[in-house]
Order: structure tokens, then sequence, then C-alpha cells
């Protein structure tokens, strides 16, 4: 991907509305109402007119919650917000949607404002992680929605596969990956389930699956997905070529972007911030909730986060260009090439792949 120039940017909307809350979300989201939903909507204009400034945009991805939980109207609106953006440049329009609100009607309004990506969380197609996760979808529909998109003019397609999940075995995960290698996709997005404190999983202290079978799970779909001709290009994301996420090369990039909406994040003039969480905050116009000016030594930090997560890590080169110091002189490197942990080949800096699963591990060491 070409490094966006100064006048072109990213922008990410958060749109926080569900039809049903999933155990295991910790993401910023409520219930759908539909007084609410009118309202956030008119809020959302409304700091896009205060913040947007005028910048050529490259990529949009309205995320949530579940954007496609919106009706009909209610989605024309959201997306009739956009063509506030320059436009004229947009290279990838991502929409995160569920299998079970595809429909023509919604696909005909998102081609109309320049969608050409969805997003779609499958997540697994067994039965009891279904109910697990308090999801819903089967292999039939996905593949009868899949082939409509298509036909829709719409070929970038997501799908995003959770593992790991309590109880699961290495059995269901690889009836789960071949039935995900069946569909007319391009690009996959895997999660190892994370029980955080705030989801209904957390309260109700299910124990996370055991590590040894998490890194199993993580090193079958690594090698499985590649022999099915997906590049492994992040650690947790895998495309056929040319199908790279453009928008979320630009956060492992440490490039700049908007964020807008509740619960939304923002890198924008060195200045990373966040907006509130609280829905009623927001509807009140008060969106911002904190925000960083980032020091040259917090922007070096990252970069070196952010771009390990890439496959290709980081070219040394044009870190020395853009801050003007040799990386190996800000960080802990050589200990952690010397150990195997870290490897340079072609001037990138990279994990060494055999490492990846214990990424976190790594980066506590360097920063």
């Amino acid at each position: 991907m070409a490094i966006a120039t100064v006048n072109e940017m990213s922008v990410y909307i958060h749109i926080p509305f569900c039809k049903s809350i999933c155990t295991y979300c910790d993401f910023c989201k409520v219930l759908y109402n539909k007084e609410w939903v009118v309202a956030y909507l008119k809020k959302l204009k409304d700091e896009i007119t205060d913040r947007y400034m005028g910048e050529n945009i490259k990529t949009i991805y309205i995320g949530g919650g579940t954007p496609s939980s919106l009706s009909l109207k209610e989605l024309e609106y959201l997306l009739n917000l956009t063509n506030m953006f320059h436009k004229e440049n947009l290279q990838e329009f991502t929409f995160e949607c569920n299998i079970e609100d595809i429909n023509t009607e919604m696909l005909d309004i998102l081609v109309k404002y320049g969608v050409n990506r969805l997003s779609i969380g499958i997540e697994s197609f067994n039965e009891e992680n279904l109910i697990l996760m308090k999801r819903n979808c089967s292999y039939k529909d996905t593949l009868e929605k899949l082939n409509l998109i298509r036909s829709k003019g719409i070929n970038n397609i997501n799908l995003d596969l959770i593992y790991a999940l309590p109880g699961e075995t290495l059995k269901i995960l690889k009836q789960d990956l071949k039935l995900f290698l069946k569909l007319p996709i391009d690009h996959i997005s895997t999660y190892s389930l994370m029980i955080l404190d705030n989801t209904f999983l957390g309260y109700k202290r299910i124990e996370s699956s055991p590590e040894d079978i998490d890194a199993k799970m993580y090193d079958y779909i690594c090698k499985k997905l590649k022999k099915a001709g997906f590049i492994h290009y992040e650690v947790s994301n895998f495309a056929k070529k040319g199908f790279e996420s453009k928008h979320n090369l630009v956060y492992w990039h440490n490039l700049e972007y908007y964020g807008f909406g509740c619960g939304a994040s923002g890198y924008i003039a060195g200045v990373r911030y966040d907006n509130t969480r609280s829905l009623s905050n927001y509807l009140k116009g008060e969106f911002k909730s904190s925000d960083e000016l980032v020091s040259k030594e917090r922007m070096m930090e990252y970069e070196l986060i952010l771009g390990l997560r890439k496959m290709a890590g980081i070219n040394l080169q044009d870190f020395f260009q853009k801050y003007h110091v040799n990386m190996q002189n800000v960080f802990p490197i050589k200990p952690l090439l010397k150990s195997g942990e870290l490897i340079i080949q072609d001037g990138n800096l990279k994990i060494s792949p055999d490492k990846i699963y214990v990424m976190n591990e790594i980066l506590l060491k360097l920063v």
C-alpha cells in the first residue's frame, strides 16, 4: 500500500446500535432504539461538521456495534453524511454488517453511496459456538447472501472468524475453517476469543481456552490459510493478493485518521483522541473524552507496536527518515535479535514467524 500524503486522510465512523448483544463483545454498543438512532445520526452530522478539515478521503470504515441494524431510511441518512467528505479519490469504503441483515434493498443503498467492501461477522458455523456467543447464522444462508452481494458488484468481502472458545476443539475449528474456505471470499480476520470483564461471558466467570490449545489453533489457521492462497499480512488478518484492508493498514502504518461517533478514536495533527463511550453524553454534544498530544518518543512507540503487527514488519530506513534516529538506538532490539525473537530481513525489522503468537510478550520487552 502506498503511504498516504499529508492531504489524504482516512475516516472511521462508529455506529453503536445492535439488535442483540453478543456475549463476548466489549465494544461501545447499546440495543437498537429508534429514538436514539435518529438523535445519534444528527449528532454525528454535527461532529463531522465541527471536525472535518476538508482533506481528500482515501478510505472509510463504518463499524460498530452493528451498522446494518439501522432501518433503510436511517442507513440512507448515515451514508449521505459521507458525502460531506471529499471522496473523489476514495479507494476503499468498508461497511460492517451481520449476515442476517443483508438484503437487496440494503445492498442497493450501499452501492449507491460507493461502499465497495463488506466486513461480515460470521464468527463460526458451529451450533454450540453460536449459542455461546449469541450469534445467529448458517452456512447455507451465508453462501446465498455472499452470492447476492457479488451480484451487486461488491467483490471485496471479509469474514470474521473467532476461535479458541471455551470447550472448542481443534476438530471443530477445522470444520469451521473448511466451511469458510468454501465461500467466495478474499479476506479473513481471525480472533482468539478474549473473555473480558465487561462482557456477559466475563460476568459469568467463563474460563478462557487453555493457552496451548489456543496456540495450536492459531498455528493451524496460519498454515491452512497459507495453503489456500491467503497472504498472512497482519497478525490476525489474511487476504488474497490485492485484497489487504487498505483502511486497517492506515492504523498499522501509524498514519493519521478521523474517528467519528460514540466510542471512536482518532489521530489528527499529532493528537490521539478518544470519544466518549457514553451515549447520553454524545447526544448532548459532548463528543471527546480525552486526547493526547503525542511526543516524538510516544510516536516512535506507536510506530513500533503497530508496525510489528504487520508480517512485513517495519522498514528501518523509513523509520530513520521519519524520526531521524536509528531504531536500534531507541529500543532494546539487539538482545531480541540475539535471542531470535526479532529478525531483520530485507531491511525490515519483524517478529520471527514462529514467535508471532507471543507477540505481546515481545512488545513488553521493547516498550
